[in-house]
């Protein structure tokens, strides 16, 4: 069903909605049904099948999925959730929950958000009567599964729809093996599987997203790909050479001179940070900086710009590693737009939290990924008649008469070259299949054993394996990893006479880590606070003893979040100067199970930039560390595994061998 809907068809297809949301729809202002959403309603309003739809960033697939589907569950009395919306980020959950909130209140059809970050006394209403619609995390279905079994089969069982959003992000990795291992579980407990709705703005392989899916008949998922309306674009691409023996493409701004050296010199990041700074001054702007090293130091020296000028900073970092209340004020800033903000971020807003339309978006280093770069280019030109402005910052070594040929060629510059041509001819990368197979399968057979008690080979081989996730895995391969599981070196599982597999002692000890419900690794990490305010975090890299030194600097909150001052109202005034020094109070930020940001963190021996002043009160800018620990004893935080750590060496059949 790929025919653009008519004038009549808009107009049919809004009259089917319900009365409740026609009136929703008048009073938001809008003129008319865009083309998706009316295909959208006819495919579920008048069919039962699957559904994909595939649309640019801000073309209305969230209203395109909702309006049907509210229409289809308003005078449903079963009780459970009727939906489940199940998104990668947390922080996309919590956007929706805002989107759908006015909506579902004036339909009396209850929304929830199911997170680790959410409400415990909304989770708890809905826990006891449960409808409507369930805005949820892989990892707290993952969660509802081994702790509260009972209670999932209620809430869960009964749903009519499961929609999975920004899906393309599911298509490789463990977690995308993760998510589907508990759609084909949800549908093992429900006496009618749900029907699935996925919605993606970037997909190179249709075939293969309609076989993830709906993995036993692809040929039942109904594809709607919206016409192409693609803006005008304009891009620049701009390459700048490190000085001579360069170890530290990201050193803070005036550090890193050589021995012999009396001024600091210059970098590829000063330069680009100048243009940065002359260019995106005065408007809404995304810089991809790549790793939270490259937008710390980024940010830094787009901020001392400002100083220097004496203007209000516009500049701001967003990763993983922020607080979430630091991000979320530079993501409400962004979306108000009243102030003119530029976001120097990882890829934590590269999915779809709503930040409203930037005018531009930038990226420091080549696009690694054709997929991530449209998803980010789809920021930028949402409003009619305006262009998409994509600008790349390429950092290309020094040659000189010992360069090697590889730093000849420039690769840096000749991948931009390649991806660009590629987006021009509209081409996407296909999903890459996922190695991670044999883990994941441990992970869930580990959680169905926890579920259900205990369960026999047979059926926990016909619960996990055959089409989906897991189709590679034969009988004779999941019989050598239930042996080696249960071996006397690893200990995972036991059998029972009766063959009942149970957990084994190493079992129940994985299984009862709160960081069981994941299957993504995250770093241990340091908490920063300061004032009882939490900053973000840093990765741990190395061993902390008792009485050890630990020193974390930083420029001020005006850099670390956009907190409205006078120079935000226009006046003259430098801005104030304020400084913070954290004190790392011995214990590690919580999981950020469902909220991933960046892969990537602070490698080691980089820190980020040192504040050249101290605050009031702390001992030159420094905090000690002085953490609990028996003398000459390693803290030992609490433990972050991943299944990812359990023990595969040896096992016939693991996929990544």
């Amino acid at each position: 069903m790929n025919s653009p809907a008519s004038g009549s068809g808009l107009e049919a297809a809004y009259h089917l909605l319900h009365p409740k949301i026609r009136r929703w729809i008048r009073d938001q202002g809008w003129d008319e049904l865009r083309e998706i959403q009316a295909r959208t309603i006819f495919a579920v309003l008048e069919d039962d099948r699957d559904i994909l739809i595939s649309a640019t960033t801000a073309a209305g697939k969230t209203e395109a999925a909702f309006l049907p589907i509210l229409t289809s569950i308003a005078e449903r009395n079963t009780s459970g959730f009727s939906v489940l919306y199940i998104s990668p980020l947390k922080a996309l959950i919590n956007d929706q929950f805002r989107r759908l909130e006015g909506l579902c209140e004036s339909m009396e059809i209850p929304v929830v958000k199911w997170h680790g970050d959410a409400p415990q006394a909304e989770k708890k209403k809905a826990m006891n009567k449960p409808n409507g619609i369930a805005l949820i995390t892989p990892e707290s279905i993952e969660a509802m599964f081994v702790r509260r079994p009972a209670d999932a089969k209620r809430l869960l069982s009964a749903a009519e729809f499961i929609v999975i959003d920004e899906l393309h992000s599911f298509l490789q990795g463990p977690r995308g093996l993760h998510v589907a291992s508990l759609l084909r579980r949800i549908d093992a407990m429900a006496a009618r599987p749900a029907r699935r709705v996925g919605l993606s703005a970037t997909i190179g392989n249709l075939g293969q997203a309609r076989a993830w899916l709906r993995p036993r008949d692809p040929t039942n998922v109904e594809e709607l790909v919206a016409k192409s309306d693609a803006p005008e674009l304009r891009l620049q691409v701009r390459g700048y050479v490190e000085p001579p023996d360069l170890d530290d493409p990201d050193h803070a701004e005036g550090g890193g001179p050589g021995p012999m050296q009396q001024v600091p010199r210059r970098i590829a990041l000063d330069s680009i940070s100048d243009h940065l700074f002359e260019t995106l001054r005065g408007e809404n702007n995304l810089v991809f900086g790549g790793s939270r090293r490259t937008v710390e130091s980024t940010a830094d020296r787009l901020r001392r710009r400002s100083e220097k000028a004496e203007v209000p900073n516009e500049f701001y970092p967003h990763h993983g590693s922020l607080s979430k209340v630091l991000r979320e004020e530079l993501e409400d800033r962004l979306k108000e737009g009243r102030l003119p903000t530029t976001a120097v971020c990882t890829s934590t807003l590269e999915l779809g939290v709503d930040i409203g339309s930037v005018k531009s978006v930038a990226q420091i280093g080549a696009p690694r990924s054709l997929a991530s770069l449209k998803q980010r280019l789809g920021r930028t030109g949402r409003r009619r008649g305006t262009p998409s402005i994509l600008r790349i910052y390429l950092r290309e070594p020094n040659i000189d008469n010992k360069s090697g040929f590889l730093d000849r060629l420039r690769l840096n510059t000749i991948r931009s070259v390649a991806v660009v041509r590629l987006l021009l001819e509209g081409f996407v990368e296909e999903a890459r299949a996922a190695p991670e197979i044999a883990s994941t399968l441990i992970h869930q057979m580990l959680s169905v054993i926890m579920e259900r008690g205990g369960i026999g080979p047979k059926p926990l081989y016909d619960l996990l394996c055959g089409p989906g996730p897991f189709a590679s895995i034969s009988t004779a391969d999941f019989a050598l990893l239930l042996r080696h599981l249960g071996s006397q070196a690893v200990r995972f599982i036991e059998q029972a006479g009766d063959g009942t597999l149970m957990l084994g002692q190493e079992g129940e000890k994985v299984g009862q880590s709160r960081s069981f419900f994941a299957v993504f690794e995250s770093n241990e990490e340091w908490r920063l606070t300061t004032g009882g305010r939490t900053l973000g975090t840093l990765p741990i890299m190395h061993p902390v003893h008792k009485e050890g030194l630990v020193v974390f600097g930083r420029p001020a909150l005006d850099r670390a979040g956009p907190r409205r001052t006078d120079d935000d109202a226009g006046g003259r005034s430098t801005p104030r100067r304020r400084r913070a020094a954290f004190r790392a109070r011995g214990r590690r930020a919580g999981p950020r199970q469902a909220d991933r940001g960046d892969a990537q963190g602070l490698s080691r021996g980089r820190r980020p930039a040192l504040s050249r002043r101290p605050s009031p009160g702390s001992p030159g800018g420094r905090a000690r560390h002085v953490p609990r620990a028996r003398p000459g004893k390693p803290i030992a935080g609490r433990g972050r595994a991943r299944h990812a750590h359990l023990p595969l060496a040896g096992i016939p059949g693991d996929r990544r061998l």
